[in-house]
């Protein structure tokens, strides 16, 4: 009863093959037996699994009609909001922290008789690209023990992979779904921004955050992004609109020239490249095309990002929000802030705080932050430029395999730069999926990323579906 889709659970259910009690318990079971070597999880929600899903088993039982995922055990990211459920961040300044309602896409998910298994671990505060940077423990990669799952959503990603859980939430900042989808061989798909609400995810850089499901099929994922997507009056960034258009009978798959140069493991760059032999033997037509402002990616998301998490951060002092020190006689509220912030936020939260505040203090917001704007607008309209000319773009989810734990802890700016090809997509808040499209010879995944124009995210699972059938 594991190594399912949702077609095939959906199935099972639906035939009585297994009730949604006994898949769920085959899940924890599961979860009992495997996570304690791969440290996927940093909760589980056993006892409201096991209710959600006797809820469904009753419904069944009196022939209620059921949505697709109804009984279908998933896993949550623990960065998005369960009600009655912990919610870190994978921070210790939030290891105590309960939440007190539902972020959207839970209730959404609860509406459609979702059944959680439980909160999946994270780089803290989703800052990170390895899952490493948890303050509780790494997660490891399900392929290799010794290797990591990629990050942010690496709990996710690993849950999905290790059949720890049909499917899963994730978000993705600048490529924290895509990239441990990459790593981690699934299926990671980030909407158009606005598409998904962000209402009750614990935000990181709010003008980049975005939910998204992880999967092991396009399908899943399809079918969780319908579940979840749409308008909420809770996020005002929310909406609606969706671009519906006719199956196109050609593609035109654009290639980024500036994705296939240096620092791009030779492995990935052959996976990549018969993926495109694949869109080709399909009919659809091969252009080249320019990004010109690629370059740049790393340096404007990172100035950005930090900058807005250096704001969205200030309110875990220690006394509005977050753990407290219990520092005795502070002489001063700066020295209280100081101790509470220092002592449960991680080395690389602190970091990115520090220098997200440096790029908006006094005489550095304009050389800095306000400059990384402009060179944002720039990096959208590249991909504008491009869409004139092609319907989807395709190339690396990743430029590295996964590497092994603790081998970028010396080397920062390397981890930072495997965010060349996902982060561009944050800042133009255009819709991306990574499918696998081959392993290296070791048998580590290798994820094909593929790009569509906002808002056109059925053009998106259409064009991915082709690159699973062929793989």
């Amino acid at each position: 009863m594991i190594n399912l889709t949702i077609k095939q659970a959906q199935k099972g259910l639906q035939e009585k093959t297994f009730s949604a009690k006994e898949l769920t318990e085959s899940y924890l079971n599961q979860i009992k037996e495997k996570d304690k070597d791969i440290n996927a999880y940093l909760s589980v929600c056993e006892k409201l699994a096991i209710s959600q899903a006797e809820e469904i088993d009753k419904k069944i039982s009196k022939g209620e009609p059921l949505s697709g995922i109804a009984g279908i055990p998933c896993a949550i990211k623990d960065n998005i909001m369960i009600k009655g459920e912990k919610c870190t961040a994978a921070s210790k300044i939030l290891e105590n922290y309960t939440a007190i309602y539902d972020a959207t896409v839970i209730q959404k998910l609860k509406e459609a008789g979702a059944v959680f298994l439980g909160k999946t671990n994270l780089d803290e505060f989703a800052m990170g690209g390895s899952c490493e940077k948890s303050a509780f423990f790494p997660t490891k990669n399900p392929h290799d023990l010794e290797r990591v799952p990629g990050g942010s959503s690496g709990g996710s990603a690993a849950a999905v992979a290790s059949d720890m859980a049909v499917y899963a939430l994730g978000s993705d900042t600048g490529g924290s779904i895509r990239q441990p989808a990459s790593f981690c061989g699934i299926v990671g798909m980030k909407p158009t921004y606005g598409a998904v609400s962000r209402y009750g995810l614990i935000a990181y850089a709010s003008s980049l955050d975005q939910i998204g499901p992880m999967g092991k099929t396009v399908e899943d994922c399809e079918t969780i992004f319908n579940v979840i997507k749409g308008s909420d009056k809770l996020d005002s960034t929310s909406t609606d609109f969706e671009i519906n258009e006719n199956k196109k009978e050609k593609l035109r798959i654009g290639v980024p020239k500036e994705y296939f140069g240096e620092g791009l493991d030779k492995e990935i760059e052959d996976s990549i490249k018969k993926a495109i032999n694949y869109y080709q033997a399909s009919e659809a037509e091969i252009i080249e095309i320019n990004l010109p402002h690629t370059e740049y990616v790393v340096s404007c998301y990172y100035i950005i990002a930090l900058a807005e998490a250096s704001a969205n951060l200030a309110r875990f002092d220690g006394l509005k929000y977050g753990k407290d020190s219990k520092l005795e006689n502070p002489q001063s509220i700066n020295e209280l802030y100081f101790e509470n912030r220092t002592n449960n936020f991680g080395a690389e939260v602190r970091k990115r705080i520090m220098i997200g505040t440096y790029t908006l203090s006094s005489g550095y917001y304009d050389a800095y932050y306000k400059k990384a704007l402009q060179v944002r607008t720039l990096i959208k309209q590249d991909f504008e430029k491009a869409f004139e000319n092609v319907d989807i773009i395709v190339g690396p989810a990743s430029p590295c395999l996964p590497f092994k734990t603790g081998e970028m802890n010396n080397d920062p700016l390397a981890m930072y730069l495997a965010d060349i090809y996902t982060a561009p997509l944050n800042l133009a808040g255009l819709p991306g999926i990574s499918v696998p499209c081959g392993k290296s010879k070791t048998g580590l995944p290798i994820g094909l990323q593929i790009t569509a124009p906002s808002f056109c995210e059925k053009r998106l699972f259409d064009a991915a579906k082709i690159i699973e059938q062929k793989t």
